[in-house]
């Protein structure tokens, strides 16, 4: 009996936990170990197939110490992951066929998923990359997926990091199913990962821009556990009115922009008229998005999803090589937006523009509000002058603060009266100019560190 009760110990510490990804009980945000997660993700898609184990722990280590917590890559590569080996030589199949995947290949993603633990990074795994389906009107290739090996790739990959605490899996890889073949094939995959971790992983799909989101075709899917959006990489748009169209959808479900605009980027894919992104562009959709709902942000660089290195051709108006671009300051800005969300209670948190009278500005000047039961945050994207309605939040007196996106800085705005309407000017108005006003509850005496 003795025996017995040691060998269970051992087997119980020998074998780690599965994944504990879940989501809250209102079903808008997501959990880990049953602890609110903030999901601040870097885009990485080439990390597995362009960086040796050195490189990708300088990459993971500078992600981690700027305050990113999730890193989304992709296994089979768009970048030629099918023919051009990873940086250590190794395709990852054999004879392009998703039944046999190359041992050696995997071994490297298995120490670069080890690496980010270490970090305390987790991986948004996407197992390929859209054009292994279909290629479109880009994308490489081969076209190798089918409803049947898709699955069974699938489960052999759920199965060897059905036990690693740092995955969430995101099938899709920037693609729109053409019709119910091709949902079938996505089908396949996200059952066959619920299938080879007992229910326990969280999914979602990466597609291109749309309406609804991946939730368009897969919401009422018993594996997909969240929405994602991008949006195309252009200036102003309503990615906003997007997320809480979302949000506030039947199911509910936590939402995500999971590709806003990069940093450093030809805007629309046009640098000749509308030139290359800039910090203020990333954060503009970073504070929006957050506001109206979504439960965490991705941010993105051009340089660095592709890893940009004199080995290879810089893509899309690439200025920078990925070792350089991790100081790019966008990067460096996201941590402070992460800094905000966590510094109150976030599971009581929700968009909601009746707090302000300025509440329906187009995307260049708009002002976004998102509060919980006794604080309130209210974005201004250009530095516009707003009005607080009273009542909105709990508090006879709330204590007001300016929040610098491009620093992380606090001024305090002194206190005003919760039962009457309150105007309250930015410290610096125009382009580039945002500011975030902090209200709380005065009695609550929140302080943000």
């Amino acid at each position: 009996m003795k025996r017995s009760l040691y060998m269970i110990l051992m087997l119980c510490i020998g074998s780690p936990a599965l994944a504990q990804f879940t989501v809250s009980t209102d079903k808008h945000f997501v959990l880990k170990d049953g602890k609110p997660f903030f999901w601040l993700a870097d885009t990485a898609w080439e990390l597995f197939h362009r960086l040796d184990l050195q490189d990708a722990d300088r990459y993971l280590k500078r992600r981690s110490e700027q305050g990113f917590n999730v890193i989304q890559a992709v296994v089979l590569a768009e970048l030629d992951g099918l023919h051009e080996p990873n940086a250590n030589g190794d395709m990852p199949l054999i004879d392009d066929d998703p039944t046999k995947p190359n041992e050696r290949y995997f071994k490297h993603i298995d120490d670069i998923i080890d690496k980010a633990a270490g970090y305390g990074l987790n991986i948004a795994l996407l197992p390929t990359w859209g054009d292994k389906l279909f290629k479109s009107s880009w994308g490489i290739g081969p076209e190798i997926l089918n409803e049947k090996n898709a699955a069974t790739y699938a489960f052999w990959l759920a199965s060897r990091y059905k036990n690693k605490k740092n995955i969430i899996w995101v099938i899709g890889g920037d693609r729109q199913p053409r019709g119910v073949a091709d949902i079938a094939v996505w089908n396949a995959m996200g059952k066959a990962i619920m299938k080879a971790t007992n229910n326990k992983a969280l999914i979602t799909f990466h597609c291109q821009p749309n309406q609804l989101g991946s939730a368009e075709w897969f919401g009422k899917e018993s594996w997909f556990g969240f929405n994602m959006f991008q949006n195309g990489h252009c200036r102003n748009q309503p990615v906003y009115d997007k997320i809480f169209q979302s949000y506030s959808s039947t199911p509910a479900m936590p939402v995500i922009d999971g590709e806003p605009i990069y940093e450093d980027i030809a805007v629309c894919f046009n640098a000749a008229d509308l030139g290359t992104s800039s910090a203020y562009d990333v954060r503009m959709y970073a504070y929006l998005d957050l506001f109206a709902g979504a439960f965490g942000h991705t941010y993105g660089c051009n340089d660095i999803w592709q890893m940009n290195s004199p080995k290879h051709t810089a893509l899309f108006s690439a200025n920078f090589y990925w070792y350089n671009a991790l100081e790019l300051p966008g990067a460096m800005q996201m941590r402070f937006v992460r800094k905000l969300i966590e510094s109150h209670l976030q599971l009581t948190r929700v968009p909601d523009q009746s707090v302000i009278k300025e509440n329906n500005l187009m995307p260049a000047e708009r002002i976004q509000a998102t509060r919980g039961d006794d604080y309130a945050y209210i974005y201004t994207v250009a530095g516009k002058s707003f009005t607080v309605l009273p009542g909105k939040i709990a508090g006879k007196q709330l204590n007001a603060k300016w929040f610098d996106p491009r620093t992380g800085k606090v001024t305090e705005a002194g206190t005003v009266d919760n039962l009457k309407e309150n105007k309250f000017d930015p410290p610096s108005s125009g382009y580039g100019n945002d500011w975030v006003l902090i209200l709380d509850d005065a009695a609550k005496k929140y302080q943000l560190d």
